[in-house]
């Protein structure tokens, strides 16, 4: 399953149209206040000294207000191993947003070949393989099977804090719908009253959390991007079971606010996917929350400001003590 803070259907607008033409508007302004550097590939920037100061900031007050909890932090690079990936299932709900690493392989003839073409403006890449490396499409799934690993879980189940960066093949104009991104999660694995009573506790610290910094947000009932017909009855499965919720925030559209907090239950999807076990041997169920980095700092500087010294004095005290 999808777990981005972030990224259902109804959230992606048109090419064009007020909403597309507010997130532009929102992005070149970015731009031009230094916060954003642009590549030349929509979706993919560099960040400021000041931006990435923010960014710190948001990641210590989450520590602040999860850090007594007793989490395992694990600390993973932004690629998966080929073979965890393909055992996730990834593929057959979102093969539209993941992205492979590819590197060279040749010999020096086809090396002299990629060189030519690259030279001739003519397409190389085709002279390149896969590699044993995915990238990491959400910061919990190395979690799982290293979970796995450890057997049997114990009586109190397990809780991991871990951050990543991730990636969404998903071009846009929206500067908070990048394809790297960061992703802060906290991941439960136990029993399903164990999972449950996380995710509750974690909708409700994560709404009080996000109020402290004087935004304006709301909770809904969400659904992940699946691909296809199949995809659109998973999604309204999910949405009849209450399986994911959001933390909603007006960035580039108040009509289309942002996702920058999710909240989902997996049931036991992926205590069955990698065998997860409880201390008595029954399936566990899994449950995380996800906090988008960027996003929340994009919502930081739309209704603060991009002038720091100018945000509410409560916000300063909250993000800097």
């Amino acid at each position: 399953m999808d777990m981005r803070a972030g990224g259902t259907p109804a959230e992606k607008p048109a090419e064009n149209g007020p909403v597309a033409n507010g997130q532009a508007a929102f992005r070149d302004a970015l731009i031009a206040a230094g916060l954003l550097i642009p590549t030349g590939v929509d979706g993919l920037y560099g960040r400021s000294g000041v931006f990435e100061d923010v960014v710190e900031r948001f990641n210590d007050l989450i520590s602040t207000w999860g850090g007594d909890d007793g989490a395992d932090v694990m600390r993973f690079p932004p690629g998966l191993a080929r073979h965890q990936f393909e055992q996730s299932g990834y593929l057959k709900s979102f093969p539209h947003l993941a992205g492979t690493v590819h590197a060279f392989k040749g010999d020096e003839r086809a090396h002299q070949s990629l060189l030519r073409r690259l030279e001739e403006g003519e397409e190389w890449t085709d002279a390149q393989m896969a590699t044993n490396v995915v990238l990491t499409p959400a910061a919990c799934y190395p979690v799982y099977p290293t979970i796995a690993e450890r057997g049997p879980l114990p009586a109190d189940g397990a809780l991991v804090d871990v951050y990543s960066y991730c990636f969404r093949h998903e071009p846009s104009l929206d500067p908070a719908r990048m394809q790297l991104f960061r992703m802060r999660e906290y991941v439960r694995v136990g029993t399903p009253e164990q999972v449950m009573a996380f995710r509750q506790s974690w909708v409700e610290r994560g709404r009080a959390l996000m109020e402290s910094l004087v935004l304006p947000v709301a909770v809904d009932l969400a659904n992940d991007p699946f691909f296809g017909r199949a995809g659109r009855m998973l999604a309204a499965s999910q949405r009849d079971q209450g399986l994911k919720f959001e933390l909603l925030i007006p960035i580039a559209s108040a009509e289309q606010p942002t996702a920058c907090l999710s909240f989902n239950y997996h049931q036991d999807h992926f205590g069955l996917l990698w065998d997860l076990r409880t201390s008595d041997g029954a399936v566990a169920h899994t449950a995380c929350v996800g906090f988008g980095m960027e996003r929340v700092t994009l919502a930081l500087f739309r209704h603060h400001g991009f002038d720091l010294k100018a945000w509410p004095a409560a916000v300063r005290a909250v993000l800097w003590g």
